[in-house]
């Protein structure tokens, strides 16, 4: 799947950029680019698409994205306010593999460090135990100035490769084109389904958005995706249904037709086949892993 292609600069007199974004949604759309991506989200949820993956990410959530990696992070509606009481949404860290010069990557002390990188081409999330400890040192990155900034970012990137519990997100098998000139067909299907997918969407509607027939829809997206529009669009339901179920006190059925599915026991069955919990099971698990002392 080829999104679009995204300018990343930075000041002439520093090796790679590094900011904080005080809005949400600030590239609201499918793109990818060739710097490498290091992202910590501190406040606001949403949505994350990398590669072929749909999952949700929270404050605190940590991910580090390879060169040409297509990827799409979409905020909850309730973070798209004009208040945003002047807190940061996210710090991002976006450099070159080889910013600091052809022959660093290849010295032997930075093998983990290039293994890190080829791990990063799938996409990779950093477990919860140690966001804490690397969230304070890429606001450091983010703070230092000369080449403090540089060996902060060179201890982040140890201290992430020195872990043995990295979440790899992309599939194996994922791969796009990058002269595929879809990349705006692909933005409308993505930013139509996530607006509507609380109601009925139809095969006809969504093709139509395509500017395609419904036959040749179904062949594009799985041609483009890997999946059918039916699994993506199941996708995003099942990681809504997972943000309700974790922040209110609705009850599952209620929560069930709030997330777009018009059948109980469908909605129970693709839960427990994308999550392998079901829905209570679910809220159990992740209520105790967020707070062990909340009962039940």
């Amino acid at each position: 799947m080829k999104p679009q292609l995204l300018k990343i600069t930075h000041e002439p007199i520093c090796s790679f950029s590094v900011r904080q974004d005080l809005v949400p949604n600030i590239n609201s759309r499918w793109h990818y680019h060739p710097e490498i991506e290091l992202i910590h989200f501190h406040k606001g949820s949403g949505t994350q698409f990398i590669g072929d993956t749909i999952k949700k990410f929270n404050p605190g959530d940590i991910v580090l994205l390879g060169s040409n990696l297509p990827h799409y992070w979409m905020f909850d509606e309730e973070f798209l306010v004009d208040d945003h009481s002047g807190v940061s949404f996210s710090t991002v860290v976006h450099f070159q593999e080889n910013f600091l010069g052809e022959a660093f990557l290849h010295i032997p002390e930075c093998k983990p460090i290039r293994q890190l990188l080829d791990f990063a081409k799938r996409g990779v999330l950093i477990p919860k135990e140690h966001s804490l400890y690397l969230g304070a040192l890429i606001d450091q990155i983010h703070e230092v100035q000369g080449i403090a900034r540089v060996t902060k970012l060179i201890e982040c990137m140890a201290a992430i490769a020195d872990n043995d519990n990295l979440e790899l997100l992309s599939s194996l098998g994922f791969r796009y084109h990058e002269h595929d000139q879809e990349s705006q067909r692909l933005n409308l299907i993505y930013n139509y389904t996530l607006k509507n997918f609380r109601k009925k969407i139809e095969l006809k509607q969504i093709a139509l958005i395509a500017g395609l027939i419904p036959s040749s829809f179904c062949r594009y997206f799985r041609a483009k995706s890997g999946k059918t529009y039916n699994q993506f669009l199941i996708e995003i339901r099942v990681g809504y249904a997972c943000k309700l179920l974790l922040d209110n006190n609705q009850s599952i059925k209620q929560i069930c037709f709030e997330s777009g599915f018009n059948n109980f026991s469908c909605f129970h069955k693709c839960f427990k086949a994308i999550t392998a919990y079901t829905p209570q099971l679910y809220k159990e698990h992740y209520t105790r892993k967020v707070n062990p002392k909340i009962a039940v």
